[in-house]
């Protein structure tokens, strides 16, 4: 018997957005090659018009919209719990294998957007993140230095995750690949949203920490280079901590520090080797404990203890959680630069490292 497709929902939260959502829906109508099979809008707290204005569209719109009107209050009046909203309303009805997709409100998809989350399913991923692109008008109107602080702040976040696949190789997510966690792309089976609990209900930030959840749950996560949203470049958002606010705040003094996932590279470099070495020790495909043990800086017994939790990702974050080895550092934006190269080098080294000593292949469970 033939197994139907997915079902596939995308779930926006709106606020405020009358200037921008027809441009975002109108993009959702012209996919190519593969269609969502609805489109849940959660307007919150909008006192703009968003909400005729969508009515106007609709008639117009060959993909069935749904729209939910909420007023948020307190805490909950944020962008992270209106898209956890949002994708509990979406979910209503579906399948384990049905898909939910998120994007912004603010946010032009690429034509071939579902097209290519589909694609990416049938490589066997639970949950697929793309990239968010400024526009290319409105970026025109950000300062050449935000960009070029931009520029060297992905550059060394990029080496430092090439060395990460060079050493620590995801299976479901090979080279090349991205390291953004954002709202504006994010596609999963119901199934994996079910099983982490859904979006974390936060101000903000919710895109990354549903990921953190899914990698803790050893979910397989496709990080692809190839599925793209178009964004405003806008200075004043609707959500607190957003990109917006990172942009109006760079405009005025360069930030002392870049994003605080991105480490200095001879710090990521030994991280992602304790990594595969923890990687391995759990999986069962050997390993020494006590070595392990020593260069965190833990007792045996602590190391094991965590290495036998049911998930590697959730292991691994716990011994991030308790080993003063594995505290993260930052990286100032002045010493970009000089990381940069250090990161390359790094690199190179991953390099021979691999020819002299074949890696060991480390199954990964279903």
């Amino acid at each position: 018997m033939a197994i139907a497709a997915p079902r596939v929902i995308v779930a926006i939260p709106v606020r405020n957005e009358v200037g921008r959502i027809e441009a975002c829906l109108r993009a959702l109508d012209r996919q190519r090659d593969a269609r969502a099979d609805k489109v849940v809008l959660l307007l919150n707290n909008c006192d703009d018009g968003t909400a005729a204005r969508v009515c106007q569209i609709k008639p117009a719109l060959g993909v069935e919209c749904e729209i939910i009107e909420r007023e948020l209050e307190g805490d909950q009046a944020s962008a992270g719990f209106a898209r956890s909203l949002a994708f509990r309303h979406a979910a209503i009805g579906l399948c384990e294998q049905d898909l939910l997709v998120t994007t912004d409100a603010d946010g032009e998809v690429a034509e071939n957007w579902i097209a290519a989350n589909l694609a990416a399913f049938d490589h066997g991923a639970d949950v697929i993140c793309g990239r968010a692109v400024i526009d290319p008008v409105e970026a025109r109107l950000i300062p050449a230095h935000l960009h070029e602080d931009d520029a060297l702040e992905c550059r060394l976040g990029a080496l430092n995750d090439e060395i990460a696949a060079l050493l620590d190789p995801d299976p479901h997510d090979p080279w090349p690949r991205h390291t953004e966690h954002s709202g504006a792309s994010i596609a999963v089976t119901v199934a994996a949203w079910r099983r982490v609990g859904g979006i974390p209900e936060l101000p903000s930030g919710e895109a990354r920490a549903f990921i953190d959840r899914l990698q803790g749950m050893d979910a397989r996560v496709r990080h692809c280079n190839a599925i793209r949203v178009t964004v405003s470049g806008r200075i004043v958002g609707r959500a607190a901590g957003g990109m917006a606010d990172t942009i109006r705040r760079r405009m005025v003094r360069q930030d002392d520090f870049v994003d605080d996932r991105i480490e200095p590279a001879a710090d990521r470099y030994r991280r992602v080797l304790l990594r595969a070495q923890a990687r391995a020790i759990w999986s069962c495909a050997g390993g020494d404990v006590a070595s392990l043990a020593d260069a965190l800086g833990r007792t045996d017994t602590a190391v094991r203890d965590a290495l036998t939790l049911p998930f590697f990702g959730q292991a691994w974050a716990a011994l991030e959680r308790n080993c003063p080895a594995l505290a993260r550092k930052k990286v100032r934006f002045v010493d970009l630069a000089a990381e940069i190269e250090g990161a390359l080098a790094l690199r190179a080294q991953a390099c021979r490292k691999l020819v002299r000593q074949p890696r060991i292949s480390v199954a990964v469970p279903a």
